[in-house]
């Protein structure tokens, strides 16, 4: 899919060009939200950025309450996708190689010989469900965060490459906290973005009600294979981002770091710490991406500005004087979001954004 080439072709076709190829990708994610919409109904925007997530090869944390669907959420995009899928029910008694695999003794009776061999565990699906990743203890989170990052598990000195692509979505539950073992603030940071699944407006909850009581089931149609997804995914890093847009989202996240040189007041008054530089790569690869799934061939600012919530709000450790006044992360990106001006250097006008910040 080389930028010269301009003849038609499909995705994995090397005469594809790469505006065809997003022209491809944006009909294709068009399609996609279609196949889900047969099963889920609203969460529109959930499922945008998931699917931003996917295609910019990051992992989501999603937050909800039981009952809104999470799972057959993702074991249905994983079904329109033409993904393996797999959910792991994350308990305080799972243990490490109940994700990763083990390695169990095989005899060869003719022989009378022993050898290990390697039993794959759940991790070794193209999607995962980390279903209340935060009730079991850090050790077997660690293990899945490390096949995250890594894209591997090693058992017994052996290295297992997991088979890309390869998505996790973790879920926690914010109404139940007894026993459970939150992510600490930097393995929360190696997930892209942190959704949050809200309860469906009364038409939405109507709708529900009606599918799921009646017999019919809904026939999901495959859109896309993992080859596919893989060739999208390397075409949305080919998505060109302009300096300005690149500095508007590293004016963004440096704007979140307290006792900085140039840092609001109201950040150094509410913050304990701010997002790190992994923030930027994420703002910049969610933006390529939503660019890409609309059919447009650069990111902008306004790209930037739509991911800021989920990117940064599970980076942004509050202190008591934002609990105390009530101001959540996501008001804190609010207020920093009509700060900034996407069509100046925000940070050179510190004196403007304190103002605006403190109003």
């Amino acid at each position: 899919m080389d930028n010269d080439l301009t003849t038609g072709g499909s995705a994995q076709d090397p005469s594809c060009s790469d505006t065809e190829a997003i022209e491809q990708l944006r009909a294709a994610y068009g399609k996609i939200r279609s196949e889900l919409g047969k099963v889920i109904v609203g969460q529109e925007e959930v499922v945008d950025q998931l699917l931003i997530a996917l295609f910019a090869g990051g992992h989501c944390i999603l937050e909800g309450v039981p009952g809104l669907a999470k799972t057959l959420m993702i074991s249905t995009l994983a079904r329109c996708l033409n993904l393996s899928f797999n959910r792991i029910q994350f308990t305080p008694d799972l243990m490490p190689s109940d994700i990763t695999g083990t390695e169990v003794i095989q005899e060869d009776r003719a022989t009378g010989s022993r050898t290990f061999k390697f039993l794959p565990g759940p991790v070794f699906a193209n999607v995962i469900l980390a279903d209340e990743i935060n009730r079991t203890p850090p050790k077997t989170q660690a293990a899945l965060l490390e096949a995250m990052q890594e894209r591997q598990v090693t058992v017994g000195g052996e290295r297992h490459d997991l088979s890309p692509p390869f998505f996790v979505l973790a879920t926690q539950n914010p109404i139940e906290q007894e026993g459970t073992y939150p992510l600490p603030e930097a393995q929360q940071d190696r997930f892209i973005f942190k959704v949050f699944i809200g309860y469906p407006s009364y038409k939405e909850e109507y709708d529900v009600v009606e599918r799921t009581t009646a017999e019919a089931e809904p026939k999901i149609d495959r859109i896309l294979s993992a080859e596919d997804i893989l060739q999208f995914q390397r075409l949305v890093r080919r998505v060109p981002a302009a300096p300005d847009v690149i500095r508007h989202a590293l004016d963004l996240v440096r704007a979140t770091r307290p006792k900085e040189p140039q840092s609001p007041a109201l950040i150094n008054k509410l913050l304990t710490w701010g997002a790190g530089p992994r923030s930027v790569q994420a703002l910049i690869l969610g933006g390529k991406a939503r660019a890409t799934l609309r059919g447009r061939y650069h990111v902008s600012a306004d790209d930037i500005r739509a991911l800021a919530h989920p990117v940064l709000r599970h980076r942004m450790v509050t202190n008591f004087s934002a609990e105390a006044e009530g101001y959540t992360p996501d008001r804190i990106i609010d207020n920093l979001l009509a700060g900034l001006d996407p069509t100046h250097t925000p940070l050179d006008d510190d004196e403007r954004i304190n103002k605006i910040l403190s109003a």
